[in-house]
């Protein structure tokens, strides 16, 4: 480990106590601002079970399951970013650009049309993750297998899921068109990257798998430290390439159709949290994760914060703030890459 990674891992302590104090404070502040303002004391005297019938109903039914589902889809989406990007040796990685989103909102979209009307809300909550999950590993899959010859190139890897994004994207529209006006609009606020139904229900249907998957992903950080050198020397190391690729690229894959079902698609969050994680804390997958986890779910609770509440009352999609603000970053990547 040369002396600029031995700095940088120093920093991982600071780091991770900075990025919690900021989640901490943008929790209040998320909590107390609104179509219906709180003060913070307020606030605290709500969450004591002190505060009057409406601020608990604005706060525990509304508020709460908003932000905590902002922090569990953040944090989902950039620790898939992390491995894909380790992974495919690419940069440029992410579940939104490699069609991988597009491909779990078609498989919610299709769910959402033939079968939302005949299951419970509660029924729906808990089996949308479940159609995400499908239609983000058919759209991994079919990226893979045409991406593959002699080994999967980061630039084709990037050029086919786009190819395959634009083609679930024209079958989504296909679908839309077909569907209600109520069914439409919550179809169509969801793909532009939503919050959509805010409630402890889609709180309890996602947690697991973003706890289960991210713990995995941790566990494996050493097989991602050894898969970032590259192909030859990971084999050259006792690593089982190909196996170990396709495990942490289900890991991936569920992770984002998950977050994807309870947040809508979520562009760049997953690209460009690893890539400042990396610069700030080094190569070592070890502390990426972690502080990934922790800067996406600030990222996005702040997007989330600031989209409800420029315009009030209107609200603009998480994910419409989220690409404002990534979008510059993004086209830096590009001018930058060979």
């Amino acid at each position: 480990m040369n002396t600029t990674n031995q700095k940088k891992n120093k920093r991982f302590p600071s780091l991770v106590l900075l990025l919690s104090s900021l989640i901490f404070i943008m929790f209040f502040v998320t909590l107390s601002t609104g179509v219906i303002p709180i003060a913070p004391m307020e606030v605290i005297q709500t969450l004591l079970l002190q505060g009057t019938d409406q601020q608990e109903l604005v706060l525990f039914d509304f508020r709460l399951p908003s932000i905590v589902l902002a922090i569990l889809i953040g944090a989902g989406l950039s620790v898939s970013g992390v491995i894909l990007q380790a992974v495919t040796h690419n940069e440029l990685a992410e579940p939104g650009i490699l069609g991988i989103n597009t491909g779990a909102g078609l498989a919610v979209v299709l769910f959402i049309y033939f079968f939302q009307d005949t299951m419970g809300a509660n029924m729906s909550t808990f089996v949308m993750p479940l159609f995400a999950l499908i239609g983000a590993l058919f759209a991994a899959l079919l990226i893979y297998v045409i991406a593959w010859k002699n080994g999967v190139s980061p630039i084709r890897l990037v050029l086919v899921g786009i190819g395959v994004n634009a083609g679930f994207s024209a079958a989504l529209i296909i679908f839309q068109l077909q569907m209600d006006p109520q069914n439409f609009r919550q179809a169509t606020v969801w793909l532009s990257g939503d919050i959509w139904n805010p409630g402890w229900m889609s709180v309890l249907a996602l947690l697991p798998w973003i706890l289960i998957l991210s713990s995995y992903a941790l566990y494996k950080a050493n097989v991602l430290n050894v898969l970032h050198m590259g192909d030859d020397v990971a084999a050259g190391l006792g690593a089982k390439v190909e196996k170990e690729r396709r495990i942490l690229l289900i890991i991936a894959v569920g992770l984002a159709g998950a977050s994807v079902a309870a947040g809508g698609a979520i562009a760049f969050l997953g690209l460009i949290v690893p890539h400042i994680v990396r610069k700030l804390i080094g190569p070592h997958h070890q502390y990426i994760i972690p502080v990934s986890t922790l800067m996406g779910a600030l990222l996005l609770m702040t997007a989330d914060a600031i989209g409800k509440n420029v315009l009030t009352p209107t609200q603009v999609p998480v994910g419409i703030v989220v690409s404002i603000l990534s979008a510059p970053y993004f086209v830096y990547l590009l001018m930058k890459s060979k």
